[in-house]
Formats: structure tokens, sequence, C-alpha cells
């Protein structure tokens, strides 16, 4: 593993939201985990900008219904995967770098009974185990930012699809470079490289071979959504403090906590990109 994948893996192995912080919610409001349903995971499982509106969108840009193979890559702990098993009728495989989140999402896809339709695999999304032309639909959510090779991402995915399979993903982008101390604040906080900007996702999509379908800005949207989840996160280092417990990584706090004005400033901002295989 190289050290950007390391510092990557590191990250999520220490993120805020994780397998055993979900099934203590899960056991506070319902008092066993006997008989749960997919829908009790969706207040806890959804870790990206947006919720469950953003897994909708995303499902009609990918063209995702009853009987789609579809490929999550940066799967995380499967929450949207399962959302889509449910709520859309798909069947998906998600591909995960971080053992911890491979081990948890296959813990809470077996907790709600998902796991005939939903599998998470350790792997690199450059590099997938899916067999070419197997897919008929790959997603992700503002996970790219955390790989080095966007280009070899982009690739792989259109190598997996079906021909007229549909790539649709978000991802946190920048107009230009940040500058030396944003960079460093943001790589050692929340293991960010260099950001993609609009164009450069355009023209990497057209260079590896999709058709374009369309790209949106969702910079607007963002502002009020982080400010929730920052005082989410910050809401989980009380209750951890509270309870005597590592409050979290302080590192991923302050970047995060510079994050919001980033994207005030339109310094950084979030796209959402949906491409076609001819």
């Amino acid at each position: 593993m190289t050290d950007d994948a390391a510092h990557a893996v590191a990250f999520y192995s220490r993120h805020p939201i994780s397998a055993e912080i979900v099934t203590a919610k899960l056991l506070a409001a319902h008092g066993s985990l006997a008989g749960l349903r997919p829908d009790h995971l969706f207040a806890h499982d959804q870790d990206h900008f947006g919720g469950l509106a953003a897994n909708d969108v995303l499902a009609a840009r990918a063209g995702i219904g009853p009987g789609s193979r579809v490929a999550d890559f940066c799967a995380g702990l499967g929450g949207p995967a399962r959302y889509l098993a449910d709520r859309c009728g798909a069947d998906v495989t998600g591909i995960e770098l971080t053992p911890a989140r491979v081990a948890g999402a296959a813990a809470l896809t077996r907790l709600v009974g998902l796991q005939d339709r939903v599998r998470v695999l350790h792997g690199d999304v450059a590099a997938t185990p899916l067999a070419s032309g197997s897919m008929d639909a790959v997603v992700s959510q503002e996970a790219w930012l955390h790989v080095p090779d966007r280009r070899a991402v982009l690739a792989e995915a259109l190598r997996v699809l079906r021909p007229g399979g549909r790539l649709a993903f978000t991802d946190i982008v920048a107009p230009s470079p940040l500058d030396a101390e944003d960079a460093a604040l943001m790589w050692q906080g929340m293991a960010w490289q260099r950001l993609s900007s609009h164009a450069e996702y355009a023209a990497m999509l057209r260079e590896v071979g999709f058709v374009v379908l369309g790209i949106e800005d969702l910079t607007g949207a963002w502002g009020p959504i982080l400010r929730q989840r920052l005082a989410m996160y910050q809401r989980l280092r009380g209750e951890a403090e509270a309870a005597g417990t590592p409050p979290g990584d302080a590192a991923f706090h302050a970047a995060y906590v510079r994050f919001i004005p980033l994207v005030l400033a339109g310094r950084v901002g979030g796209i959402r990109a949906t491409a076609a295989k001819p």
C-alpha cells in the first residue's frame, strides 16, 4: 500500500462515523438489534452530503432500477449500497479500501438482511476485481478526493460498465489549487489529495472514453449541509467526552472547521457528474 493510501485508510479507520457507533445508536433507539429493517439504518449510515435525497438523485442520474447491477466505488460502511438495494431493487457490489469499513459494512448489511443483494469487497477502485462489462451503473459519493490518480478510477469505471451503462458520482473540487497551508491542513485532517476542478473532471471523463451527460455544481447547496454535519461531529465529540472516551481526531475537527469557510468563499466546491459508456 502506498503512503497516500495508508493515510486515507488511517483517516477512515478513526472516522467519527463507524459501524460501532451506528450499532450503539440502533441499540439506544430500539433496545435490541433483532428484527431491524434497512430503513432503521438510514438515519445513521449515510456518510455523504445530502443524505437519502442525494442517493435518490444519483440513482436517477445513473438509471438505477429493479435488477440493476451497481458498483459503488469507495463504498464505506455501505449505507448508499443498502439504500439502493432496498429502495431501488438493485444488486450492489461496493469496493472499499479501509478494512475496518469493509468489516463494518458486512456486519450492518447482515443486521438488516440484505447480504444477498449487497456486498462490500476490500479493494482498490483503480483496479477492482469486477469483470469487464458486468455493471449497469457505477456510483460514488465524495470519495475520489482521496485518490491520487482519478483518471485511473474513471478508466476502471468505464471498463466494468456495459455499453450504455452510466457513471454518476459526486466529489469535492476546487477551481484552483489551495494554498500550501490549507492543503496541508486538509491532507493531515481529512486525507485530501490535490483537488480536481470541474473542467479537469470533464476532460478526464472524455479522455478515458465516456460521453459526458452533465456536470452539476453543488457548491451552493453544500454550505448549510456542512454546517449541520459539523454540528453533528461536535455533538459526537461532546458525547464521547461526557462518557470519558476519546473525543475523536483533533486534526479532522480542525480541517472540517476550515472546510466550511473554504466552501462559502468558493475556493472549494462540489460537483455531481453523470456520464455514459458508448
